[in-house]
């Protein structure tokens, strides 16, 4: 038995990278998903390579800063596969400079898809998780939201403040059994990160107790956790998924 079979999950910027190993995971535990993306056919590409896997799937594109988007999204799980269960707010984006060199519309941008985005999300999946009887809502932060990193006052500010609307929300949404968590991913190894110059990659490194970086299944496999019944009792809290750096 699948620690999610017979649920139904949504993750938002699942197409490709931690979102899609999400998608991947919470699938092979036994939950039917939709993927919403604003890439539509690397989304489709995702679903596709979830089939291979008998991950029962379907996606849409979907542009988390729009709240009707994030609503149809929402309703693409009700419509086709029953109630929502899980919702992964995952999507996001980088836009990095100085505070001295970035533009505000770079500042604002990367603050509306994480967290404009993640408050989407939550409204959209508590209204469905509060008719048929909770749910769990699992906001994905960064280890940047605690300690900050320099050039990223956006993304910094973006992830500190999904801290903030998952223990608010928790709050708000625990009576009536949905549980809201938020998990802070450190250096994992992604097309992204790997990317690094090899003196940013290796600094970075020096800074982890466990002296390697994670993996995306690693933090896919704590969303899971949060997800399933498994943390029934966990409700406001973040999970750090960092290898021990900045303990």
């Amino acid at each position: 038995m699948g620690l999610l079979d017979g649920k139904r999950a949504v993750v938002t910027g699942a197409a490709r990278g931690i979102g899609y190993e999400i998608a991947r995971v919470l699938g092979q535990a036994g939950a039917a998903v939709v993927i919403g993306d604003i890439d539509e056919s690397a989304a489709d590409d995702a679903v596709k390579r979830l089939a291979a896997l008998d991950v029962e799937a379907v996606s849409r594109r979907c542009d988390v800063t729009d709240e009707a988007d994030m609503a149809a999204l929402v309703a693409l799980c009700t419509d086709g596969f029953g109630p929502l269960d899980v919702m992964v707010n995952n999507a996001g984006i980088t836009r990095d400079a100085t505070l001295r060199k970035m533009a505000i519309a770079d500042f604002r941008a990367v603050l509306d898809v994480h967290l404009t985005g993640a408050w989407n999300g939550t409204r959209s999946a508590a209204e469905v998780m509060r008719e048929h009887g909770g749910g769990s809502i699992v906001n994905i932060s960064s280890i940047a939201g605690k300690v900050g990193n320099f050039g990223q006052t956006n993304y910094s500010a973006a992830k500190a403040g999904l801290v903030g609307l998952t223990k608010a929300s928790a709050k708000e949404l625990a009576r009536s059994g949905v549980r809201v968590n938020a998990v802070q991913p450190g250096l994992i190894r992604t097309a992204m990160t790997e990317a690094m110059p090899k003196a940013a990659w290796d600094a970075k490194l020096a800074e982890i107790p466990m002296a390697r970086a994670g993996e995306p299944a690693e933090v896919a496999e704590v969303v899971l956790f949060l997800a399933s019944e498994m943390a029934s009792y966990v409700t406001g809290a973040v999970l750090e998924v960092t290898g021990g750096r900045y303990m």
